[in-house]
């Protein structure tokens, strides 16, 4: 982060620090998971191919990046970037297992203002990131900036459905799985956060005009699990 982060995003940093440990195992329990099926289709949508310069942003652990350095290949280059030291660590350890090969770097730093040079990057992934930044049209026009003319990112991340049934059940499940589970883990306050940041998180509708405004000349919005889960899939 840099001197100048927020209060809020000083403490977003802090609550995936702490949640490190356990943050995939969790992502399994609450996904039953289904979190690998959307990620794959993520990195699918963002066109990774042999010897591309591949960007994650927000890496936390690093499984959108580990899968674009298997699109990627020894030829290619993947960077992660995230706040969270603590996440990075872990993202570091699981990279000698599983392509400890595939040149890859990961990055302490702020989505918001990202430490590359313009037109740097083939193509681009952001998983349950977007969400948690303070600015959420800068981290898109400093996406936009950092990707290579023509090139395309996708983002993953929760959302709020459009039926009022699906948002019913969103809000069961937040209220009686998420943070239960959590808390069994002692993490309770620190899940708790996901429910009011769903609930001010722009609808896909919105995160395509955002886009748009970046300057993407391409964005187009996929709902995934009734609507309780979304991919903005961008082109430069």
């Amino acid at each position: 982060m840099t001197p100048a982060a927020s209060p809020a995003a000083t403490e977003i940093k802090a609550i995936f620090d702490r949640i490190a440990p356990v943050y995939d195992q969790l992502n399994d329990r609450l996904s039953f998971g289904q979190h690998r099926i959307w990620k794959l289709m993520t990195v699918k949508w963002c066109e990774a191919s042999l010897g591309d310069h591949a960007l994650d942003i927000c890496c936390g652990s690093g499984d959108l990046a580990l899968l674009l350095a298997q699109k990627v290949g020894n030829s290619g280059k993947v960077t992660g970037l995230d706040f969270a030291c603590e996440q990075l660590a872990i993202a570091k350890q699981r990279q000698m297992v599983k392509c400890p090969t595939v040149p890859m770097e990961w990055l302490e730093g702020d989505a918001l203002n990202l430490p590359f040079v313009p037109n740097q990057f083939d193509c681009a992934t952001m998983g349950y990131g977007l969400r948690n930044v303070t600015n959420i049209p800068r981290c898109l026009q400093e996406l936009y900036r950092v990707l290579k003319p023509g090139a395309k990112a996708a983002v993953l991340d929760f959302h709020r459905p459009s039926q009022g049934y699906m948002q019913a059940f969103q809000q069961w499940y937040l209220t009686n799985i998420v943070v239960p589970t959590a808390a069994e883990m002692n993490l309770k306050e620190e899940y708790a956060y996901i429910t009011p940041s769903v609930k001010r998180f722009p609808l896909g509708k919105e995160q395509v005009k955002l886009a748009h405004s970046a300057g993407f000349s391409q964005a187009i919005h996929y709902p995934l699990m009734g609507g309780m889960m979304g991919i903005l899939a961008l082109t430069k």
